[in-house]
Formats: C-alpha cells, structure tokens, sequence
C-alpha cells in the first residue's frame, strides 16, 4: 500500500540551528521566520534544551559527533544538512548523522521550506520503518521460541506434531497465547535443567 503524504502545518513548530555565525545562519533564519518557524541558534554544541525542537539545522562542514546529545544517526527530530563543502568525508559524515534532506551553501531566499516538508516525510518514513522491523524482529523471536518449546516437547518421547497439539492444549487450559505457553515451557525446562515435565501440568 502507497504511503500518503500530507503536508504538515509548520507555524510555530521549534527549529535549532547549530552552525558558527555566519550569514548562512542570518538566511537560514530568515526564511524559516517567514514560514512561521521559532528558531534557536547553537554553537558549538547542541544543548539538551534542543531535544524539544521539531527541526535541527546543522553544519556539516565543521560537525562533529560530539555536539550532539544523542548517538549519531539516532535524531528524535528530522536532521537538515547544511552543506557547503562536497568532500566525500562530509557527505558521509552527515548522512551517518542521519540528515534527513539538505540545504547547500551559502542558503539563499528559497529552498527552506521544501527541506523541511521532505525531511519530515523521510523521518517519519525512516521511524515506521523502524517500528516495522522491531515488529518483525519480535514475531521472529516468538516463533523461534516455539520451535523450541516444541523440540523440548518432542524429546520426551512425542513426535514434533504431537508436541505441538500439547503445546497448544497448554495454552488452552491456561487461555493463553501459544507463544505465552512456550515460553512457559522453556522456562520451565531451563529452571528444571530437563529432569521433570512439570511446566507440561502446570
């Protein structure tokens, strides 16, 4: 299914800036007042009062790691890449950051709001998409528990078909989950070191 979408109102959102003075900054500051933006400047650090910002500006000529409050690539907010040398180095560097879109030096009077409009449908892209993938992960790891409560199961004497049938009587007599009751199951057979069968009666 296509993902839709729409354009967010952006009056009065947060917008830090971290880059040196510079009239880059004075622009830049310009443009996003005009759309209704409230903006904070920082240099050379961007402080923790930044984590309430919607929108971070930052320069990717003179950047580090350091002048974040969070690991690189791990923005709560849609990172702006302000970017005016080209070296391969930079480039990687913000993008490992996990700039979201860019702005290339020196700014001038546009281009400000349509940075802001695709690197926040590229966060919000990159958030799901990460939401997605911690889903799966979990599904994965509830199947991978079933399996093994089903071969715990079986090496008592039950062939693998049958061991699951149990497995599911478990879960019926408790009205829970199958992943619930062999994780149950392993539990039991983990605390019990194989020698009794009582996570199957419990």
């Amino acid at each position: 299914m296509t993902r839709r979408f729409h354009l967010p109102s952006l009056g009065g959102a947060q917008a830090a800036i971290l880059h040196r003075p510079h009239v880059t900054v004075q622009a830049l500051t310009r443009q996003l007042a005009a759309i209704g933006l409230q903006v904070s400047q920082h240099w050379p650090d961007l402080g923790a009062a930044a984590l309430a910002a919607e929108f971070v500006f930052f320069d990717a000529d003179l950047g580090h790691d350091e002048q974040f409050p969070w690991k690189p690539g791990t923005a709560p907010m849609p990172m702006i890449a302000l970017i005016g040398s080209e070296a391969p180095g930079r480039i990687e560097w913000a993008l490992n950051q996990g700039a979201d879109a860019q702005l290339i030096k020196p700014v001038g009077d546009s281009g400000v709001y349509s940075a802001l409009l695709i690197a926040q449908q590229a966060f919000e892209a990159r958030r799901e998409q990460a939401v997605q993938i911690a889903g799966l992960r979990a599904r994965l790891a509830e199947r991978q528990t079933v399996v093994r409560a089903v071969v715990l199961l079986a090496a008592r004497g039950r062939s693998e078909a049958d061991a699951y049938g149990h497995l599911r009587q478990l879960a019926m007599a408790r009205r829970e989950t199958i992943e619930q009751a062999a994780h149950r199951v392993v539990a039991q057979y983990s605390q019990d070191g194989g020698r009794d069968d009582r996570s199957e009666h419990s």
